[in-house]
């Protein structure tokens, strides 16, 4: 009876070893972000950084894409996802709505000073002050360089865009302004500076139609988030994995290339706290 109820113990262990390898080798970390360009450009910039992170947590790694930026904040807080490529004001959200539970982890250093820029293919516009009495399409209503830093500075300009426009439009994506900038469905758009130079760059832009005619100061903008309960190993290795990740090496840069970063960069809430008042300011956040 004592060898076969050592060996019924030994084959439960050895099957609970297995089933527990099973499960963790079934878990998926699932990565989402905030939709201001189209979903197969997210997808795409997405897979080689995707690729590397599996080898660096030990998990496969899988991207969600979500319909709106709100969509984004309930995903992470829900526990749809584990970890969001957040724009400094949906994270600034996604911490008020969760009461302060998401954890920021990197940032890009280009996003310290990231900025945003007003274009367009009127003649007569040259600056903010021109845009009284004209059409302009901001990006997603939640969008940081879309909507809310142009906002800002508008403001600061002394023109109230709900008031001193002739209309305001929402585009949703970054993408998509400078689409209805070029054929002509309005006067002006306000779009962030990176994926501007990206569309310059694909040549999906003509910039002596389409041009630049204010560039905001800079602020904090986009970052990496997860939910502060996080397992502090994960959450470490993710950081790591995003601090090791070196332009002069040619795998890597491959990657930073795509996330238009030339390093990553740890980050904290109180970098947004600029972003939280801009937000209250312009009486996007209560």
């Amino acid at each position: 009876m004592k060898i076969s109820f050592k060996s019924l113990l030994a084959t439960s262990l050895m099957l609970a070893a297995s089933w527990s390898q099973a499960q963790s080798a079934d878990h998926v970390f699932r990565v989402s972000a905030i939709p201001d360009e189209a979903p197969t450009e997210l997808q795409r910039k997405f897979k080689p950084l995707g690729e590397y992170l599996e080898k660096k947590i030990g998990m496969k790694v899988e991207f969600t894409p979500v319909t709106d930026y709100a969509a984004s904040v309930e995903a992470l807080i829900n526990k749809k996802v584990d970890m969001v490529w957040f724009g400094g004001f949906t994270f600034v959200q996604a911490n008020e709505r969760s009461k302060g539970a998401i954890t920021p982890l990197v940032q890009r250093a280009e996003d310290e000073k990231f900025r945003s820029v007003f274009v367009t293919t009127n003649k007569s516009i040259n600056s903010l002050a021109d845009l009284k009495g004209k059409t302009l399409s901001f990006g997603s209503e939640s969008s940081t360089s879309g909507h809310l830093m142009p906002r800002y500075y508008l403001l600061a300009a002394k023109i109230n865009p709900d008031t001193d426009l002739k209309r305001i439009a929402f585009s949703g994506a970054h993408d998509a302004t400078v689409a209805a900038v070029a054929g002509g469905k309005v006067d002006a758009g306000a779009l962030n500076i990176s994926v501007w130079e990206k569309l310059i760059e694909a040549k999906k832009v003509d910039p002596s139609v389409v041009r630049v005619f204010y560039t905001t100061p800079g602020y904090y903008d986009y970052n990496w988030s997860v939910r502060t309960d996080m397992n502090a190993d994960l959450k470490k290795k993710l950081t790591d994995a995003f601090l090791a990740l070196d332009a002069n090496k040619p795998e890597d840069k491959a990657i930073m290339d795509l996330q238009r970063a030339t390093k990553f960069i740890p980050t904290k809430v109180d970098n947004y706290k600029n972003i939280e008042a801009a937000a209250k300011n312009a009486g996007l956040l209560k």
